[in-house]
């Protein structure tokens, strides 16, 4: 079990998870474990070190927070961590000594795409691999230091989904070179600044000198967009399009995305004209590349800053000590509750800070999953 740690656990929520490991047996990681309040970790030691000297004591049965609880051996807790950054606290020293230290190195990059090319059906997952993770290697040397610009595992990670996806649409008629090309181009160009365009671009053709890419016809989908956009009484400038085109992609290869630039400058139109866009498709019952057909959009909008964190997340009551959900839990629960096949986008209008985003750890990494204060995970 993965598990999102936040500053809104307490003891009790701590050793209800506790209660469960050991009487089960499971492994559970808490990742994110110092943002804990560090009143909670120095209770938190002491109820590890009562699992940990029964399991060593060979007993079966334990007493834990007054409980008699049966004891499983091969329960574990497990941490990870990154320390020194805003709302974290340092690990009292009673628990770091429960803990033993594992320091994680940067894994080889080119490996891993090369293994998850061959498993998409790339034949030359060799040669390919190393040119995705030079691009990203090259970029992160060369373009401007920007706060949204990423060039890490997850970046590549993206690259190979997208050319997977494209490799399943054109396998036929695409040569691999091209649909790596392409997919490079798909992920990449979207968040870049229009100076480092120009720099990506030279280091692409630097490393597909060959490589030729024929323009993308997106036919059905662009003439819905330019209706979508003129409905909203907007104009039909050709970079908006792209724009909007740009958001479509990355929302077929992300399951989390940010909107990012300043003031007026389209971001919210954006968004819902590719709403509208893919709401008529799908009244239209158009198919996409890969055969699926497009579904209608639903929007759910939320300002995080607006509210606390208990009101978003949801919280318990410090007296009864009973829960209540949040916007956002709530929200969720519907989404995945629902039986029809339409999309829920959950919007966060609002600016972005490491007090509320954190929550959304393992909601945007592969975990896909929400963890409330309450020890639920949806």
């Amino acid at each position: 079990v993965v598990f999102n740690c936040s500053d809104q656990l307490d003891y009790m929520a701590m050793g209800k998870f506790f209660k469960g490991l050991a009487s089960s047996g499971a492994w559970a990681c808490f990742d994110e474990f110092n943002r804990i309040d560090i009143e909670v970790l120095s209770v938190v030691a002491q109820q590890v070190a009562t699992i940990q000297l029964a399991i060593k004591a060979r007993e079966r049965r334990f007493m834990f927070e007054g409980v008699d609880l049966q004891l499983r051996w091969t329960c574990a807790p497990f941490i990870t961590m990154n320390p020194g950054y805003a709302g974290r606290t340092e690990l009292p020293d009673n628990l770091a000594a429960l803990f033993r230290p594992v320091a994680m190195m940067v894994p080889d990059y080119a490996m891993i795409a090369e293994i998850f090319l061959y498993s998409f059906g790339f034949e030359d997952a060799k040669p390919l691999s190393k040119k995705v993770t030079t691009v990203f290697k090259l970029s992160s040397e060369q373009l401007s230091a920007q706060d949204h610009y990423d060039f890490g595992m997850r970046a590549v990670k993206t690259v190979i989904t997208a050319a997977g996806n494209l490799k399943r649409a054109f396998g036929e008629v695409m040569a691999e070179d091209q649909i790596a090309l392409r997919a490079i181009r798909d992920v990449n160009v979207p968040k870049l600044l229009q100076e480092d365009l120009v720099l990506f671009n030279g280091i692409v053709s630097d490393l597909f000198p060959e490589t030729k890419l024929k323009e993308v016809d997106y036919g059905i989908f662009e003439t819905h967009v330019t209706q979508s956009i003129e409905e909203h009484k907007l104009q039909p400038v050709p970079g908006f399009v792209t724009k909007v085109i740009q958001l479509y992609e990355t929302t077929v290869v992300r399951h989390g995305l940010m909107l990012v630039g300043p003031t007026c400058s389209g971001k919210t139109r954006c968004r819902e004209v590719l709403t509208t866009a893919l709401t008529a498709l799908g009244a239209a019952g158009e198919k996409d590349d890969t055969g699926s057909p497009y579904t209608k959009v639903n929007n759910f909008v939320l300002n995080p800053k607006s509210i606390t964190m208990g009101q978003l997340y949801g919280q318990f009551d410090p007296l009864t000590h009973e829960w209540t959900d949040g916007i956002l839990s709530t929200l969720v629960r519907h989404g995945v509750a629902a039986q029809d096949t339409e999309k829920k986008w959950f919007v966060f209008d609002g600016p972005v800070d490491a007090i509320w985003i954190e929550n959304m750890n393992t909601v945007l990494d592969d975990n896909k999953k929400l963890c409330l204060a309450s020890g639920e995970i949806i």
